[in-house]
Formats: C-alpha cells, structure tokens, sequence
C-alpha cells in the first residue's frame, strides 16, 4: 500500500492575483537545492486518522502555528516515489515572520555516529503562482492550477 500525505495549500489574494505559501525542506540534504524541491506543508498520516485532519496537524507541527479557516479539497497527486498527496487549500493572510518550524534529528555526517538537529523546514515564503510553479515539487504543480480553478470559481 502506499504512503500517504496530506497538506494544506495555503493562499492570499495580492493585488490583482494570488500568492501562495510554500515551505523549502530542511536538512543538509536540500541546503543547496532550490528550483523543484519546495512544496506545500504537509506530512504523513495513517488509515486511523482522515487527510484534513493531518493537513491540519502537520501544518502545525512543521510551522508552530494552528491553521484557522474553512478548507477546500484539491485531490490527490501521486508523487514520484508512489506517495499519494492529497491537499487541501486554505485562504490565511499568514504572518512568516511568526512561523517557528518544527525540528528532526538524524545522524550527519553520516556514518559519523553524531546525531544532529535540522529544523523541517528552512524557509517559507509567497510566491506568485507562476514563481510557485518552478520552485515547487512537479508532482505538486497541478495543485496550484487547481487552486486557481477553485478561485476562479468563487
């Protein structure tokens, strides 16, 4: 069975158009990858618990803020890997500057026997759609055309 994810697709509306938030994945492994490598905030969850409520709580736990607001179903994508990612939009005038991410360990270098601290996230920013579209994961893309859709509607 695959993995699954679920995430929250966070946007404001600016000016005439939209931007939306993404997060740049922490750890050595991404610290000099830009283009392709962010995505929306999100994480895994199991069959016992349903996607908006993951979406909701690693939200949270990678951002050190509780997501207020209605939420809007964007589908699910299939990642490269096989994960499943389902998403959810959210409209917030989210402050970054408040936002204090959540933190992993892990051994670095590796084989060196030391464990170390990364934050999981080690930058978030808004991005118009079209910058979102380069800097976000390709597998990830097609949430923001369906955003805009889901904007375009209301």
């Amino acid at each position: 069975m695959s993995k699954r994810s679920a995430g929250l697709l966070v946007y404001k509306r600016a000016g005439e158009g939209l931007q939306v938030l993404l997060v740049h994945p922490g750890g050595p492994f991404w610290a000099k990858k830009d283009d392709g490598v962010w995505s929306i905030p999100k994480g895994e969850y199991g069959a016992d618990e349903a996607p908006l409520s993951a979406a909701r709580r690693e939200f949270a736990e990678e951002l050190g803020i509780v997501p207020r607001g209605d939420c809007h179903a964007l589908g699910e994508v299939k990642q490269r890997g096989g994960k499943i990612v389902t998403a959810f939009a959210l409209e917030s005038d989210l402050e970054i500057s408040i936002i204090k991410p959540g933190a992993f360990e892990m051994e670095w270098p590796p084989k060196s026997g030391r464990r170390q601290s990364f934050p999981e996230v080690d930058r978030v920013a808004w991005f118009s759609p079209e910058d979102a579209r380069v800097k976000i994961l390709e597998s990830q893309r097609d949430f923001i055309d369906r955003l805009l859709a889901l904007v375009a509607k209301s």
